[in-house]
C-alpha cells in the first residue's frame, strides 16, 4: 500500500529563479531567504527521504470543467515563461511522470462526486509553478506529477480531489511527498508602483490586513492546526490567496482535511514578492500519522517541530 511520506506549501515565486546578484540587487543587497530555505530542504528531505514520487499542485495551471493531471511517462524540454521572459527563459527539465499514480487517482474521481482526467499529451504546457520547483528540489530518477489547480472549484471540490488522490496513493505502491505550490496572499502592486515594492521584506505585502491573514495561517500551519485554516477560508478568500487556495486545499484533503494535525516547520521567513505573501512550510509526516492527536507536539523524528 502507498502513504504520503511529507508534504509542504512551497513559494515558486519567479525571484528564486534570478541569478544571485540580481537578487540581491531588488533586495537591497541582500538574499531572499526563500532560495537557501529551498536549499536546506532539497538536503534535509528530497535527497533523504525514501519516496517515488512528487506530486505538484500547480497553482499556475488552471483549469476549468475537470481536475487534470500530467500523465506522460517522460517530460523534458525548456521552458520560457509568457509572464516573464526576461528572467525564466529556456529553463531545462527533464524528469519521469507517473502515469499509473495518475490513472489510478482518476478511477477514484466517481467515489468522491468530481472529474479528475489523466492526459497523456506530449505537448500538454508545463508552468513554472512545477518547473521553478523542480529546478531546486529535483532529485534524478524521481517521478514528478503535476496536477491543475480547477478554476470553477471551491474549497470542498479541492478537497475532494485531495480525498481521491489520497485513495490513489493508497492503490499503488508509491511512497509520496505532496507539494503545495503557490502564494498566500495574491494581489500585486501596480505596475507604475511595483518596483518600489521588490524587496522581501514583508513591510512591502500588499496591504497590512493580507499580511496580518498571512502570518495568521502560517501560524495555525506551525502549531498544526489545519482545522483552523479550513474554518478560516472564507475569511481568507477576501485576501485573494493565489489559485484561491486551491494548491494547499487539495493538499489537506489528501492528509485528512480538518484532522490533520502534523506541525510544520517555517523554511526562511515569510517574505514579499511584489505584493504577495510567501513562505515555505514544509510537513513531516508525524509517527503516528498524519491526523495523530498527538501530532501538533513531535515530528516523525520524535522532536519538537
Amino acid at each position: 500500500m502507498g502513504e504520503i511520506v511529507g508534504a509542504g506549501i512551497l513559494a515558486h515565486s519567479p525571484t528564486i529563479m534570478l541569478p544571485r546578484e540580481v537578487r540581491h540587487e531588488l533586495n537591497e543587497g541582500k538574499e531572499i531567504s526563500l532560495v537557501p530555505a529551498l536549499a536546506r530542504l532539497r538536503a534535509e528531505v528530497f535527497e533523504r527521504l525514501d519516496y517515488d514520487t512528487v506530486v505538484v499542485f500547480d497553482s499556475h495551471w488552471a483549469t476549468t470543467v475537470e481536475y487534470v493531471i500530467a500523465a506522460q511517462p517522460h517530460r523534458s524540454g525548456l521552458y520560457t515563461s509568457e509572464e516573464l521572459p526576461r528572467g525564466m527563459r529556456q529553463i531545462p527539465y527533464d524528469f519521469p511522470g507517473d502515469p499509473e499514480l495518475a490513472r489510478a487517482t482518476a478511477n477514484f474521481a466517481q467515489r468522491h462526486g468530481t472529474w479528475i482526467t489523466p492526459i497523456e499529451d506530449p505537448y500538454l504546457p508545463i508552468h513554472y509553478a512545477t518547473v521553478n520547483l523542480w529546478h531546486h528540489l529535483g532529485v534524478p530518477g524521481k517521478r514528478w506529477l503535476g496536477i491543475g489547480c480547477c478554476q470553477t472549484a471551491d474549497v470542498e471540490d479541492n478537497l475532494r480531489l485531495g480525498r481521491a488522490l489520497a485513495d490513489g496513493i493508497a492503490a499503488t505502491d508509491r511512497r509520496v511527498l505532496l507539494v503545495a505550490s503557490g502564494a498566500f496572499s495574491h494581489t500585486f502592486w501596480n505596475l507604475r508602483e511595483l518596483r518600489a515594492h521588490e524587496a522581501s521584506d514583508p513591510a512591502h505585502v500588499r496591504t497590512p490586513q493580507a499580511r496580518a491573514a498571512d502570518e495568521q495561517r502560517i501560524a495555525w500551519m506551525q502549531r498544526g492546526d489545519h482545522a483552523s485554516v479550513l474554518a478560516g477560508m472564507p475569511d481568507f478568500l477576501r485576501y485573494k490567496p493565489e489559485a484561491r487556495f486551491g494548491h494547499y486545499l487539495m493538499m489537506l484533503g489528501a492528509l485528512g482535511e480538518e484532522r490533520c494535525t502534523a506541525p510544520g516547520r517555517l523554511l526562511g521567513d515569510y517574505e514579499n514578492a511584489t505584493g504577495t505573501g510567501q513562505a515555505h512550510v514544509w510537513f513531516d509526516r508525524p509517527a503516528g500519522g498524519w491526523t495523530a492527536s498527538d501530532a501538533r507536539t513531535t515530528t516523525s523524528q520524535g522532536h519538537l517541530a
